[in-house]
């Protein structure tokens, strides 16, 4: 097998491994059984440490 073949092939698998994860991100952030913990999550900033 041609050296510059199995870049060319490895290069297409990481894309598409790629784009797969990605994907998988996306779909994880807008599940909506993250929503509340996303949403503590952005009021930490304004929190006042005090408990």
């Amino acid at each position: 097998m041609d050296l510059h073949l199995l870049f060319d092939r490895a290069a297409s698998v990481m894309t598409v491994v790629s784009f797969i994860t990605f994907t998988g991100i996306v779909l994880w952030a807008w599940a909506r059984n993250n929503q509340p913990k996303f949403a503590e999550a952005a009021q930490l900033p304004f929190a006042d440490g005090e408990d």
